[in-house]
């Protein structure tokens, strides 16, 4: 309910958003003063960073694709011989669950304060470091900084909190290394056009266009995945637990499927009762899909009696900007010869 409030307000153009926003107008105008003064304190104090590390993060609340971008971060690091390690604020406990099947040989750290968990990671024999959800967090130096920007949710209206879901405006984009326009439901053409806009405020950031696309629906207590080709024509339950669901469902019905919503709050901590009324749910449906964000969640409580519980993973396709962002990576391969974990 408070999601869907928040996204009327933000987004909405009727006169009830309209007014809502205007009596937000003096906490937008409090909030923009007190984060840019905040973000320079972090800046003076950030220092220098112990071995390679590359930050993921966003200018706006809800879902850019941040875990799946960190995620190849992590995998491609790897890729160079490197032994990464994530870092995690932690706002829910889906996140390092969803980076531990995404990337199983890779640890996961939850702590707010990225500075102590790192310095686990390296005692652990980290060698590289993702920082996740972390544009913001500026104590913590980055050799690399990657800002996505959602081209589902872009309307070209910038308001911060609390009148908008933006966190910084989009001059913040000047002290990233990339820009990353990701989409999941919108065409690559409406991608390509946030892109052309966000550019005109980035300055000499390159910016970079990656589909998060549907991949396979997968079982949570195992078989074989199923093409979404195999959703045209099916009743579908899709449970979604996570801040913008309208791009989940969007791929859903883009491949054919009937779908029914049951909507949570972003972060649920799904009860029992929550798996019932799904379950319910499900007797006159073909399938129950979510999330992978969800499925960490529901899957622990999933009855063994009841149909199958499917989630939608994604794959991160870069479709602008990639021989860029590999060339970052290549320049932290020789940082390795400096490494000296403690």
């Amino acid at each position: 309910m408070r999601d869907r409030l928040a996204a009327r307000v933000w987004h909405g153009d009727d006169w009830l958003a309209a007014t809502a926003r205007a009596l937000l107008w003096p906490a937008e105008r409090l909030f923009a003063v007190l984060s840019a003064s905040s973000g320079a304190h972090k800046a003076r104090d950030a220092g220098h960073t112990a071995v390679p590390t590359v930050a993921v993060g966003n200018l706006t609340v809800g879902g850019t694709g941040k875990t799946p971008v960190a995620a190849w971060f992590a995998s491609r690091l790897a890729a160079r011989g490197f032994h990464p390690a994530v870092l995690l604020r932690g706002y829910g406990d889906d996140e390092p669950l969803v980076h531990a099947r995404l990337n199983p040989g890779v640890p996961v750290l939850v702590d707010r304060e990225r500075r102590r968990s790192g310095k686990r990671a390296l005692a652990q024999g980290a060698t590289a470091l993702v920082l996740d959800d972390a544009f913001q967090h500026r104590q913590m130096p980055r050799d690399v900084d990657v800002v996505l920007v959602s081209a589902d949710a872009w309307d070209g209206r910038v308001r911060l909190l609390p009148a908008g879901p933006f966190r910084e405006p989009l001059s913040a984009l000047r002290r990233a290394h990339v820009v990353l326009v990701t989409r999941k439901a919108v065409s690559a053409a409406r991608a390509r056009a946030v892109a052309d806009a966000v550019a005109a405020s980035a300055g000499r950031v390159p910016v970079a266009v990656a589909y998060l696309a549907p991949d396979q629906l997968v079982p949570w207590s195992g078989g074989s995945a199923g093409a979404l080709t195999g959703l045209g024509g099916q009743r579908v339950v899709a449970v979604s637990g996570i801040g913008a669901p309208g791009a989940f469902l969007a791929q859903l019905r883009a491949a054919g499927a009937d779908v029914h919503e049951m909507a949570f709050g972003d972060h649920h901590a799904f009860t029992a009762a929550d798996v019932r009324a799904i379950v319910m749910r499900s007797v006159q449906s073909d399938r129950v899909i979510c999330t992978l964000k969800d499925a960490v969640k529901l899957g622990p409580l999933w009855p063994p009696d009841a149909p199958t519980l499917w989630y939608l993973s994604q794959t991160v396709i870069w479709e602008a900007g990639r021989e860029g962002v590999e060339v970052l990576l290549d320049r932290l391969v020789p940082a390795r010869a400096l490494i000296t974990p403690a």
